[in-house]
């Protein structure tokens, strides 16, 4: 196979990604004096992003997890808990999350060996609806839920958001679709209308919501049906 190919089934790079890696010099195969994105490898060969080593695996694997509070999306940090840390040690290899949730928020997070489809679930390009409910420090006036459904321009941007969809609901909270991914999006626009987010969930990704019987902290495998529903099919 390519090394293009075994770069994006291994990690969640698209193959565009990859070949910008490899041309980088951030990717190396031992035995291997220089690579290209075209260089032939095996599922036996020792191929490294960085200081990592990546792990071939043919059973493609896709869970979703409850992310509590606290962990930080990520296979491995020396200090900090990552979601990986969530499963037993014996599923954790050649894992990884699909797109990011930050530390201080909770919820829906997909983990996968499938590099391909990590892609197609989280690529930017396909405006793939992810739902939030968030718990503000107040409620949510029908001018600033106008304000989030129109798109607003925030702090240090150069173009608007895309317009979300929003739902107030009782208890100060509200829910919000967006359909980008910016950094800490949901934060930053209720900042941007005069408010304030005390705590946030990730209820949904494309057609796929979480199983509300997985306690924080808890996963599951997905279905065929809900692997089918994450990249945007009908809703599992």
């Amino acid at each position: 196979m390519r090394l293009d190919y075994f770069l994006a089934h291994t990690t969640a790079m698209s193959r565009k990604e990859a070949r910008q890696a490899v041309a980088r010099g951030q990717v190396r195969v031992t035995g291997m004096d220089r690579v290209k994105a075209a260089t032939a490898v095996s599922s036996e060969d020792q191929v490294w992003l960085g200081p990592t080593r990546l792990q071939w695996v043919s059973n493609e694997r896709y869970l979703m997890l409850n992310k509590p509070l606290g962990v930080i999306c990520a296979t491995q940090d020396a200090h900090q808990s990552t979601v990986l840390d969530c499963l037993p040690e014996t599923l954790r290899q050649g894992l990884h999350p699909v797109g990011r949730l930050d530390k201080d928020s909770s919820g829906l997070l997909l983990l996968t060996n499938d590099g391909q489809w990590s892609h197609r679930v989280s690529s930017p390009a396909k405006h793939q609806g992810k739902v939030y409910r968030a718990t503000l420090a107040s409620g949510l006036t029908d001018a600033m839920a106008r304000q989030l459904g129109e798109g607003l321009m925030l702090k240090g941007e150069s173009r608007i958001t895309r317009p979300a969809v929003v739902e107030v609901l009782a208890d100060n909270q509200c829910r919000i679709t967006l359909s980008e991914g910016r950094y800490h999006q949901v934060r930053r626009m209720l900042a941007a209308v005069g408010n304030h987010v005390q705590a946030l969930h990730r209820e949904a990704i494309g057609g796929l919501s979480l199983d509300p019987a997985l306690a924080p902290g808890e996963w599951r495998e997905l279905t065929a049906a809900e692997v089918a529903a994450a990249e945007g099919g009908p809703r599992a």
